[in-house]
């Protein structure tokens, strides 16, 4: 089993009144809010509790694409993950992802990510996401109708781009290009894997089942409220015919370890509160468009995290965050309590992706530190073997050996034949 280290980056600074004072946390909140020398604090912060992470022996480290907001202050995750491709070793880098649609021609990210699977000697995952509606169709000004229509055409056009061996013309509805010449181009053959994040769309499930990709549940909610999501996947694979491998699916949870179930609620009742009553804190009215959802997953009934988490925020401030906990949207407990949650859970799902939120909220950076050492120390030792034995991960990257690659400080003599300068 692959255990990952994912990051929101959400600004650790809204005030306690910010759900009364101010109506979303996206599209349309307050620049203002924004303070740009604290900003350079927090990047570099969660820069390093990132790299921090893929030295303490997390398969991979995950960064993700949102604008407009203070939820996720990654506008460009690509930008992060190139940092993150020369300072770590060894650490998947998981781009979950780039939105797609949002760029015409896509040709600016093929290039990008096969920069940084260069960069890391062949260490990228390639996430592609719809794109939640605050994003898409209000911070980018996307037709909500066409969305998925260009989403769709975006990736076939980046893997594509990824495995021609010559220059190519694309002639696409929304994309016309009469050369596509990707420079560089990624060191893993045919192409990088793809994880597609879902929330529950009857096409998202259907996509990465017939195209051979990742299904990444990402949910607010905990393990609890993602059940149907991913069985509804696992469903779409079996009516096609393919193989149940639990490395085709991937799984998002927030977590809190510490010594006792009692030290976790008293540390993590505070940064538990922030992001549900903070983060969260969206207007319903940007959550889902008309066109946005197809006719299929409303008729399916699959429900939308987003606009869960957007009626939720409209409720009241909870003085008591122990529901957040009993419900499962953050496991906590003891390191064993913690690994005999997170195995079941996994089986259960079938699930051999699993990606850890061990930051959330306005959590410090010394919070953040002990619990991602402790979970990587107690808790992901018991995790390890899950799967191992009975299944391949065909969806892991498979670039260059550790021994070929280039490492942060690393020097080299000329090559033959090259002066030294």
């Amino acid at each position: 089993m692959k255990v990952l280290w994912f990051h929101l980056m959400p600004w650790p600074d809204l005030a306690a009144d910010f759900k009364q004072k101010h109506s979303s946390v996206w599209v349309d909140i307050d620049p203002g809010v924004f303070k740009p020398e604290r900003g350079h604090q927090a990047y570099n912060e969660y820069i390093d509790e990132l790299v921090h992470a893929a030295g303490a022996g997390f398969d991979g480290v995950c960064v993700n694409e949102h604008h407009s907001n203070a939820y996720g202050m990654m506008p460009s995750p690509n930008l992060i993950a190139s940092i993150l491709a020369r300072e770590t070793t060894d650490a998947a880098i998981c781009v979950m992802g780039n939105s797609v649609a949002l760029y015409n021609p896509p040709t600016r990210v093929a290039e990008e990510m096969a920069m940084v699977d260069c960069i890391s000697g062949g260490r990228l995952i390639a996430g592609f996401p719809v794109g939640t509606p605050m994003d898409t169709c209000y911070a980018y000004g996307q037709n909500p109708a066409q969305l998925r229509a260009r989403y769709y055409e975006g990736i076939d056009f980046i893997l594509r781009a990824w495995k021609e061996d010559k220059p190519f013309s694309f002639n696409g509805r929304y994309n016309k290009q009469r050369y596509v010449n990707c420079w560089p181009r990624p060191i893993q053959k045919e192409h990088p894997p793809v994880w597609v994040p879902g929330g529950g769309s009857v096409e998202t499930w259907h996509m990465c089942a017939e195209k051979n990709f990742v299904y990444a549940n990402l949910s607010y909610f905990g393990h609890q409220a993602s059940m149907a999501s991913v069985n509804g996947f696992w469903n779409e694979m079996k009516k096609l015919g393919k193989e149940p491998n639990p490395y085709q699916a991937a799984f998002l949870q927030f977590v809190g370890v510490a010594e006792s179930r009692k030290e976790a609620l008293d540390l993590y009742r505070e940064p538990a509160d922030y992001f549900y009553n903070r983060c969260l804190h969206t207007d319903p009215g940007f959550a889902n468009p008309p066109g946005y959802t197809t006719e299929a997953s409303v008729r399916a009934q699959t429900g939308s995290q987003v606009m869960r988490a957007a009626l939720e925020s409209r409720k009241k401030v909870r003085a008591d965050q122990t529901d957040i906990f009993d419900a499962g949207h953050v496991v906590i407990g003891s390191p064993d309590e913690v690994a005999d949650t997170l195995r079941n859970v996994c089986k259960q799902m079938n699930v051999g992706h699993l990606l850890t939120l061990l930051h959330f909220g306005n959590m410090s950076a010394g919070l953040t530190r002990y619990n991602t050492d402790l979970f990587a120390k107690k808790v992901l030792p018991q995790l390890t073997d899950l799967f191992e034995k009975e299944w391949e991960d065909k969806w892991w990257p498979k670039g260059m050996s550790a021994h070929n690659r280039v490492t942060a400080g690393r020097t080299y003599a000329a090559p033959l034949g090259v002066a030294a300068q």
